[in-house]
């Protein structure tokens, strides 16, 4: 037990040593900065070439997504998550140990040529996110933790990231074993990550680009709005366009759902009237719904 304890507070200074070496020594694979340039980029594209262009460049609720933004990036690995997955990693190793499984790389993708491996971790990577967002529909129980993401009444690039941190346990807890099974290393992890934040920025922000044929197979703002939208058929309830990067997943498995220009359509959920506007009261909002 000693073990894990330790393991769990030094995941503490673990996380903020490279935080703070992350923020002071910038190199081409810092998240830090990554986060904030392709916000930058982003807000940029919706202060010269808006969709909506009635909506305010400090729209409804704009600071508060900005600070979901750094939360679920970089604050709730610093004040537990970090220290909780190290835990979890090493439980699960030791008990793989005790079968004699001291490996679970199943497949050698670093033998391939580096565009392979990207390529096959960015697609099932993907696939994987599609299946478990639709679980966050599906799950009246998670539904409570998602509807954080569609409480959002104006769309803008930072609404990306307004999510409950239980979306990021359910998310890593699902992906982890196939991903790990894979082998893939953290310079892959960095570049599809840094491409799956920027489309998932491009596909909250106010703008719009015609994507061709292409719509197809990335997801887009006018996209992705019908799947914050409060109105959908009845027999669409549950949700529509789940894709997080790629859309070809909506098409595929016939859950894609653009009836028209989605533009100035209303935003949210049916019940949205009980939900908090505070951070706080929408972090505790799954726990008390019931009560």
């Amino acid at each position: 037990m000693s073990k894990y304890i330790e393991i769990f507070l030094k995941g503490f200074g673990d996380y903020w040593n490279y935080l703070v070496n992350d923020i002071v020594n910038p190199s081409w694979h810092s998240y830090f900065y990554l986060l904030i340039a392709v916000s930058i980029f982003f807000y940029l594209l919706e202060i010269f070439f808006p969709w909506r262009k009635n909506q305010k460049l400090i729209r409804k609720d704009f600071w508060l997504d900005v600070f979901y933004m750094f939360f679920n990036f970089f604050i709730f690995s610093l004040i537990i998550y970090n220290s909780v997955s190290n835990v979890l990693v090493t439980l699960f190793s030791d008990f793989l140990a005790l079968f004699g499984i001291t490996n679970i790389v199943a497949i050698k993708i670093n033998e391939l040529a580096i565009w392979a491996q990207l390529g096959i971790l960015f697609i099932v990577r993907d696939f994987i996110q599609w299946n478990v967002h639709r679980l966050l529909h599906a799950s009246p129980f998670l539904w409570q933790f998602h509807k954080l993401h569609h409480s959002v009444k104006e769309m803008g690039f930072a609404a990306h990231l307004r999510f409950h941190w239980m979306e990021t346990i359910v998310y890593k807890f699902i992906q982890y074993v196939p991903l790990a099974m894979l082998g893939f290393n953290l310079v892959e992890f960095f570049i599809v990550d840094a491409f799956a934040l920027a489309v998932g920025h491009f596909n909250h922000s106010n703008f719009k680009l015609n994507l061709g044929p292409l719509k197809y197979i990335f997801n887009n703002p006018q996209m992705h709005i019908w799947h914050h939208a409060k109105k959908l058929p009845e027999d669409r309830k549950m949700g529509v366009n789940f894709g997080l990067t790629l859309s070809i997943w909506d098409y595929l498995f016939k859950t894609a759902y653009i009836p028209h220009d989605g533009r100035d359509i209303e935003l949210g959920f049916d019940d949205e009237n009980e939900f908090p506007e505070s951070f706080v009261k929408q972090e505790i909002y799954p726990f008390i719904k019931d009560e």
